[in-house]
């Protein structure tokens, strides 16, 4: 309590302390949803021009969300949260394997209010979290994860740095639930490019090819991941640059269902 002088005379200002009083605020609003995505990439589909690009980054612009520090990245990290948001449902749990911490894709889903958030990745040597966000060591080829756990896995950027494609789709087939997703993208042109003795995290450089990306597919078929649509592998521009290596090719996308019963959702972006 405390007293002040208004007009000649004392005027008790009591104040609501916590032991006298509670202040009832108003019950806080819940913040609206975010809008989708109205620019998506196709789920199947090759960075075909910098437009294309460009597009990509100055829609995660307009939506509000965290930009790739490499910006081309954020081509096929729109492409895989359209995948997610159309397919999934907040409440389902989502791997990012071989995330960076720098990789923007779960941040961005845990503004979309996406609470079961998981990244693995050999680099992360002891567990994290950032928010919804659990960061785990762990090789995407043979993790502890248990089977059909996730509604939606993506891989961007990861399968050229010397991952066994066999290992890769048998590990993702199991985690997935029936129905689940998985989204890869990879670096890519429509003719060999001659990376001998090039390395890089500590092994060779790769860029894909249409026979690797086909050869890659019929073996995701033989452990049930079938594509979600067609896939054009025509190329176009040498939009992304590797300026370490003096490389320059572009990005391909890819997206697989396991197969089982799926769950209707109202969202359809893809």
């Amino acid at each position: 309590m405390r007293a002040v002088r208004r007009g000649g005379k004392i005027v008790k200002c009591i104040y609501a302390w916590a032991t006298q009083t509670t202040i009832r605020s108003e019950p806080r609003q819940p913040r609206p949803p975010r809008p989708d995505p109205l620019v998506v990439p196709r789920p199947n589909a090759v960075l075909r021009t910098e437009a294309e690009a460009n597009a990509a980054t100055a829609e995660i612009a307009r939506l509000g969300l965290p930009s790739h520090p490499d910006q081309v990245k954020n081509w096929d990290t729109l492409a895989a949260l359209s995948v997610v948001l159309s397919r999934t449902r907040p409440s389902d749990r989502i791997l990012d394997a071989g995330a960076a911490y720098y990789s923007t894709l779960l941040p961005i889903l845990a503004r979309y209010r996406y609470t079961h958030l998981d990244a693995c990745n050999l680099e992360f040597r002891q567990p994290k979290a950032r928010g919804s966000i659990e960061f785990r060591y762990g090789d995407l080829t043979a993790t502890d994860y248990p089977s059909g756990a996730f509604g939606s896995i993506t891989c961007l950027s990861v399968i050229e740095h010397g991952v066994d494609l066999t290992a890769y789709f048998k590990e993702m087939a199991r985690l997935l639930r029936p129905g689940g997703t998985l989204v890869t993208s990879t670096d890519y042109w429509s003719e060999p490019i001659d990376t001998t003795g090039l390395v890089a995290y500590d092994t060779p450089v790769r860029v894909f090819t249409p026979a690797d990306i086909t050869a890659g597919l019929e073996i995701a078929k033989s452990y049930g991941l079938e594509p979600t649509g067609p896939l054009d592998l025509s190329c176009q521009d040498r939009v992304v640059t590797w300026p370490r290596f003096g490389l320059r090719y572009t990005f391909v996308v890819f997206t697989l269902r396991k197969g089982g019963v799926v769950r209707k959702l109202n969202r359809r972006l893809v």
